[in-house]
């Protein structure tokens, strides 16, 4: 299958005139157009398939509560207002999946009783993954807000209270309201922060 480039206005909506938003409409998001969103994250690319993201939509009063006590103070009100909070988490037992997602090799050995393997490539390829859910979202016509700023072992334990699961980063989905954005911040030019060679 060869590769076409998308069209000016794909690449505003991914990237160009895409922002990371602190207000939002009070407009839902359907269950049904998260299933989407994670159906297109899914399919971005992760090292040896391993796809350690695991993803908590959160959308019920309850769960907003449960997340509010998580949150530093900066992030509760564009939290709370927010369609939907995903949280990003990394599964640190990921490689018991390997057999179903990378399957023509034993790649389970590659990680089993190797900690700092486990967490390197759990952060590395969640993180990716979380970058591909903010893509994802984007071409669904959804606006994201990443977000640090949390306690994470109190939000791993309000959420992920197994522990195999760490929580990554946090990411607000929804309807952004433009009255809500900050002027955007300057970006490096490719010679400060890039070169070929």
């Amino acid at each position: 299958m060869s590769s076409a480039a998308l069209t000016d206005e794909s690449l505003d909506i991914l990237f160009r005139q895409a922002r990371s938003h602190n207000a939002w409409q009070e407009k839902p998001v359907s269950d049904d157009l998260l299933k989407q969103l994670y159906d297109l994250l899914k399919m971005g690319p992760t090292s040896a398939n391993a796809c350690p993201g695991r993803f908590v939509f959160i959308k019920s009063p309850e769960a907003k509560q449960k997340l509010k006590t998580c949150l530093d103070e900066g992030n509760v009100k564009k939290s709370m207002t927010a369609p939907v909070v995903a949280i990003i988490g990394m599964d640190l037992e990921f490689y018991e999946q390997l057999s179903k997602l990378f399957p023509h090799t034993d790649a389970r050995a590659w990680f089993v009783g190797k900690a700092d393997k486990i967490q390197e490539t759990a952060f590395r390829n969640s993180s990716l993954q979380g970058a591909y859910l903010m893509l994802a979202a984007r071409s669904l016509g959804l606006d994201c807000g990443p977000m640090s700023g949390f306690d994470s072992a109190k939000l791993d334990a309000a959420f992920f209270p197994d522990g195999k699961v760490k929580s990554n980063f946090i990411c607000a989905i929804g309807y952004g309201d433009p009255a809500g954005l900050y002027p955007r911040g300057p970006r490096l030019d490719f010679d400060e922060a890039a070169e070929i060679v």
